[in-house]
């Protein structure tokens, strides 16, 4: 484009030179021709003057008249140099320098010869009949003082001089023009280069900027018009760069916070076409939003409760606030929130913002939540009754017998003991799940801390014939709460032997896996878990056996502290178990913190 215009202006500058010089060529030649030739009638005209007040005039015939004054025109043409030529008023020729007069057409039509009768002075400049050349004619009249007769007395004299001096200005022009063309077409590209190239530059910068390179700048180097051009085309960059990276910057915030959200957020426009869908709305609706951007909402076909809501909000346009329950990609409940986006102070209604909470958890807990305080007041009801029930029975009068009141306290001893670590239990498991209880973490030799642990249950597997079997890698150490691993570990033994019937036996074995973590195994061979019951084991107060349990004294609430110890030591626990034979649980906790 710009070498096209850079052309262009090189022709235009060239051809403005070209008509200029040729114009003023013209006009020189012109100008110089004309003026030779009034030099030349000038000039004539003084000598005809000269000639007739020189000239001797006679009377006569024509015949005699043609003899004498062809005889003077002769020797006039000699001594002028010119062609002589007189003729009289009737046009008839009397003499002539070149021709014989005699043969002569009649001269009166002669633009010369009626100019100078009518006059004073005619002039004329044509193609001569007899001598086949350009010629310049001048003719003024005379008197014939011996006749009293007017004649007209014509000096002719050629211009082929005057044309070969127009010839040879003409070639010098040419010349000149030639020369001045290949000068003015070097001036005229140097000027058009020197103002093209400025703006092949900025046009490349402007290219540049259009494809979204805001770093580009003209290098101005003149104040010229073309630089006041490249400052603005580099003021505009700047002022691009830094609008971009702002509007670069908000949507990398607004892509972190929405990627980053733990709720759903999707953005209709005013025709239910989706705009913007988060990562967490594909994973609650279960559906790519590069399927969904820019369709309509009624695509999310696997939701029709969700369609229709939305429908409702672009009806009613109005904050609608629901809760349902999704069965796709997995069932879950969900809270929704649709509000409407007006724009224009809030005049004009540009689309609905929808935003998607997944409530599974929260009502989840509020579940049990909810339980876990009938869990309580049931596990706190059962001994306060039979504490009541047993000192109310003494007080009407069982006191008095020995042997029953004895009894009945010792039953009010073992209620209040189990009550005691039911709370116990209650306030401790409040403070794990609150964080509340810091680790004071040290080196642990695990064998030697598990034979330790051992021994503390050794009195209650004796009981029950059941023998403890350890195997463990000697100096194995861990980082971990001594107190709160051995927490851990007397609930799980304490389960162990409580659930193994008599002459059982329960194992610990204690290695060290890839991971470079410490795995524990407990195993028994027990009565076992129902497998239905085995997700729910480690919930507070859930029992398998609710009977055995408060029959052993336990409070349901060990495993669970058991979970979150563990989890506080950044580790993990599962459990296996097949009824009549046994349970495993297996323990994985870091080395190091």
């Amino acid at each position: 484009m710009l070498l096209s215009f850079r052309a262009r202006l090189t022709t235009i500058i060239i051809s403005m030179v070209a008509l200029s010089v040729i114009a003023s060529g013209l006009l020189m030649l012109k100008t110089f021709e004309e003026n030779h030739i009034n030099v030349l009638e000038d000039t004539l005209e003084r000598e005809m003057r000269l000639i007739a007040a020189q000239m001797d005039w006679v009377a006569g015939s024509n015949e005699e008249l043609i003899d004498y004054y062809t005889e003077r025109a002769i020797k006039l043409q000699e001594l002028t140099d010119t062609r002589v030529t007189i003729i009289k008023s009737d046009g008839t020729v009397l003499a002539d320098s070149n021709y014989n007069p005699r043969e002569m057409d009649n001269h009166g039509h002669r633009e010369e010869i009626i100019g100078a009768l009518e006059q004073g002075l005619g002039k004329s400049t044509r193609s001569s009949d007899t001598l086949h050349q350009n010629m310049l004619y001048v003719a003024i009249p005379v008197t014939n003082t011996a006749s009293d007769e007017t004649y007209v007395l014509r000096l002719a004299i050629s211009l082929a001089e005057v044309e070969q001096s127009i010839s040879s200005l003409t070639v010098v022009l040419v010349v000149g023009l030639l020369i001045l063309f290949v000068v003015a077409a070097l001036i005229s590209y140097r000027i058009a280069l020197g103002l093209t190239k400025p703006l092949e530059k900025i046009t490349q910068v402007a290219k540049r900027i259009k494809n979204m390179d805001y770093r580009a700048r003209v290098e101005v180097k003149k104040n010229d018009e073309i630089g006041e051009l490249g400052n603005a085309i580099n003021a505009m960059a700047d002022s691009l760069q830094i609008q971009m990276t702002r509007i670069r910057e908000n949507e990398n915030h607004l892509q972190s916070v929405l990627s980053n959200m733990i709720n759903g957020v999707v953005m209709m426009d005013s025709q239910g076409s989706i705009l913007i869908m988060n990562d967490r709305a594909e994973q609650i609706l279960g559906i790519s939003a590069s399927k969904l951007i820019g369709r309509h909402y009624r695509e999310i076909k696997q939701q029709y409760e969700l369609s229709q809501l939305i429908m409702e909000g672009f009806e009613t346009r109005k904050h609608i606030h629901e809760e349902i329950t999704f069965y796709y990609p997995e069932e879950r409940l969900l809270e929704l929130n649709l509000v409407p986006i007006y724009q224009t102070h809030g005049t004009e209604f540009s689309g609905i913002l929808l935003v998607l909470q997944d409530v599974s958890a929260i009502r989840r807990l509020e579940r049990m939540r909810s339980e876990f305080v009938a869990n309580v007041s049931h596990e706190l009801k059962t001994p306060i009754a039979a504490v009541k029930g047993f000192a109310e029975t003494l007080l009407g009068g069982a006191v008095k017998d020995e042997e029953t009141a004895k009894a009945f306290l010792e039953i009010i001893y073992d209620e209040s003991e189990r009550l005691n670590r039911l709370i116990g239990d209650i306030l401790e498991l409040s403070k794990i799940e609150s964080r509340r209880v810091p680790l004071i973490l040290s080196p642990v030799n695990i064998a030697q801390f598990m034979v330790n642990t051992i021994a503390i249950l050794e009195v209650s597997a004796h009981r029950k014939h059941i023998n403890v079997n350890l195997s463990a890698p000697e100096e194995l150490y861990m980082e971990a709460d001594e107190d709160r691993l051995r927490q851990i570990f007397v609930n799980l033994l304490s389960n162990a032997i409580s659930y193994t019937p008599e002459g059982g036996k329960v194992e610990v074995r204690i290695s060290l896996t890839e991971q470079e973590q410490v795995r524990i195994e407990i195993s028994d061979t027990g009565i076992g878990i129902p497998e239905k019951d085995l997700p729910r084991i480690f919930e507070r107060f859930y029992r398998v056996d609710k009977a055995r349990s408060r029959s052993s004294g336990g409070t349901g609430l060990g495993l669970s502290i058991v979970k979150h110890l563990v989890e506080l030591h950044k580790g993990t626990i599962t459990v296996q178990s097949v009824v009549g034979k046994g349970t495993t649980f297996i323990l994985e906790l870091p080395i190091m913190h």
